[in-house]
């Protein structure tokens, strides 16, 4: 079994790498048993492509500015929203952010995070969009527009709360990252696996609620490290602020790269 060191400021590494990932490689599955086989992979790739054509417009458009940009994503519930205030107001005149608020409807998370001095776009997918339940690469290029760019240091997608979808789309970050509530159980990255192996860190969140719930931190450590054995890890809550250093460090390190 794998194990894992904490570090002072609540980053975790998981040690026994020995597996290789391709986060940026898209799984379109094996659908030859099906007799649409070949028309459906040519769809999924037309659609691919042409997002990861935006994709890497929108990722030009961060370069040119000189801003980094990191895809946050996760269930819904986990507190990626309650994480970026925290976030906000550690960083409130040290690092300027921008945010792109994507939800399905409603301005409740980007009215949470007002106040803190960043420069916030929302996109709600249910208005023009479909309904779609991720961000992709020309939801987000509509949001650009209405962040002054020139004028940031790092721009941070909060992704719609999904664990499946949001993982399959660049955007044209820089980095993914995700947050993990320890309610959802030890076996997720087991089950959603796409999720779990294509970002850089995970945020395992309120773990304030640890004394009060039978949950295995090991078991769900291991499980992290059979999808993506590189991966680093934030222990923290996002509630009461225990081990956010790590993350902040982590947001920072991204700007000086």
């Amino acid at each position: 079994m794998g194990r894992y060191h904490r570090h002072e400021d609540g980053t975790v590494h998981v040690h026994d790498h020995d597996e290789e990932h391709d986060p940026g490689e898209h799984d379109l599955g094996d659908h030859t048993g099906y007799g649409t086989a070949t028309e459906r992979v040519e769809v999924l790739e037309a659609i691919f492509g042409e997002n990861d054509r935006l994709a890497a417009a929108n990722r030009d458009r961060f370069d040119a500015a000189g801003v980094r940009a990191v895809n946050l994503m996760s269930s819904p519930g986990a507190g990626k929203t309650q994480l970026l205030r925290r976030t906000l107001e550690r960083l409130q005149g040290r690092v300027r952010v921008g945010i792109v608020e994507g939800d399905i409807e409603t301005s409740l998370d980007a009215d949470r995070l007002e106040g803190f001095g960043a420069a916030i776009s929302l996109v709600n997918t249910g208005q023009g969009f479909g309904g779609e339940c991720h961000l992709d690469a020309p939801m987000v290029a509509s949001a650009l527009p209405r962040l002054p760019l020139a004028d940031l240091d790092v721009v941070i997608v909060e992704n719609v709360g999904n664990l499946v979808c949001p993982a399959e789309f660049s955007i044209g970050e820089h980095a993914k990252a995700m947050v993990y509530a320890i309610t959802e159980g030890e076996e997720k990255p087991l089950k959603y696996p796409v999720m779990f192996r294509a970002v850089d860190l995970v945020v395992v969140n309120k773990i304030d609620l640890l004394p009060h719930l039978d949950f295995d931190l090991d078991s769900f450590l291991e499980n992290l490290r059979k999808v993506n054995p590189t991966v680093l890890v934030v222990l923290a809550s996002a509630r009461t602020g225990e081990g956010l250093d790590g993350w902040i460090d982590w947001i920072e390190s991204q700007i000086t790269r």
